[in-house]
């Protein structure tokens, strides 16, 4: 569901710094949220306050939410707990590797452009039937 971001109440956090959000609010502005934020039924929120503040800075009106049923500061300060620790950055060789593979789509080589071609004319032709 869509909420509008001055409904959402962000009360004391355990995440003070926000680090490199500039990276997020580029990634918010090229792909767009990609992840809801979290709140409860008072839109007091429980998860997302770096997304949350991202769409704020780039002037969003709205952010996809999920709303669940907790009113309880320990279930709450749990679900924030675990979603913050629970999540795993890619190591060096998984970055590596991903930037490696889009390299590729980006620049196929020489061959691979002739393959591509072939593909999308064969798919053009045989929609074209149905």
């Amino acid at each position: 569901m869509r909420i509008e971001i001055h409904k959402v109440v962000v009360k004391k956090r355990i995440r003070k710094d926000l680090r490199e959000i500039a990276g997020l609010i580029d990634s918010m502005r090229n792909f767009g949220q990609l992840t809801p934020i979290i709140v409860n039924r008072q839109n007091e929120l429980i998860a997302g306050n770096r997304r949350l503040e991202a769409a704020k800075r780039l002037g969003w009106n709205s952010i996809d939410a999920i709303v669940i049923d907790k009113d309880d500061d320990i279930d709450m300060l749990e679900l924030e707990l675990e979603e913050n620790i629970q999540r795993n950055d890619l190591t060096s060789d998984e970055i590596s590797d991903g930037f490696t593979r889009l390299e590729k789509l980006r620049n196929p080589s020489f061959l691979r452009r002739i393959l591509n071609f072939f593909k999308r004319l064969f798919q053009r032709i045989f929609r074209r039937k149905k």
